[in-house]
């Protein structure tokens, strides 16, 4: 399978929602929404556990990825991923870095290779 690196730098092929999603996998979309249910402290069903990729316009997304500001910012500036914008790293990014380091180090490289 292709690495999807999503807009904010997390990668979504290793995302449990984009995996269910991709082998269909009833169980598995049951296995994930109660461990993000208890984790997240929120009600999620199997229901809610489709998603293609953020990158993706269109199909189906995980609930958050329709109030993601960092998603709809990069998908209205036509960026592959936040490392090609003009404005990296910006204030939305630097909040969510604090939550997902690993993100940051995924943008920062992809960055060093576009400046190189």
């Amino acid at each position: 399978m292709e690495k999807i690196i999503g807009l904010c730098g997390l990668t979504c092929t290793e995302c449990p929602a984009y995996q269910a999603t991709e082998k269909d996998d009833d169980e598995e979309r049951r296995r994930v929404a109660e461990m993000w249910s208890k984790k997240f402290g929120a009600e999620i069903k199997s229901a809610d556990i489709n998603c293609d990729g953020c990158t993706v316009p269109d199909g189906s997304h995980f609930n958050y990825c329709s109030q993601c500001e960092i998603r709809a910012c990069g998908l209205g500036r036509k960026v592959q991923n936040c490392a090609h914008c003009s404005e990296y790293a910006c204030e939305k990014l630097g909040k969510f870095f604090e939550m997902a380091p690993q993100a940051k180090e995924t943008l920062d490289g992809i960055k060093a290779g576009l400046d190189a």
